[in-house]
């Protein structure tokens, strides 16, 4: 079972990407020396690619945790026109 769950906008995002969308690294820098160094495992596979395309349901798994990619369907709230058709 995951540690935390992150929501993305828009899949697929590559693996530094996540790193840094869920504030595990400071920067790009510091994800490729991370992952590079062997730190990183996707789907409990050791991934040294910073630019791996992480899919809705890969897990990541960082720092003796784990972290669940989930596609965010509503990424930004709907607009009153979208709200006015729903109703």
């Amino acid at each position: 079972m995951p540690d935390q769950t992150i929501k993305v906008a828009k899949l697929p995002i590559r693996l530094g990407q996540f790193l840094k969308l869920a504030e595990l690294v400071q920067d790009g820098m510091e994800a490729k020396i991370r992952i590079q160094a062997g730190e990183v495992s996707v789907n409990g596979s050791l991934e040294t690619r910073r630019g791996r395309q992480l899919h809705n349901g890969d897990r990541v798994h960082f720092a003796g945790r784990q972290w669940l990619v989930d596609e965010d369907t509503y990424p930004c709230p709907p607009s009153p026109a979208a709200r006015m058709e729903r109703e």
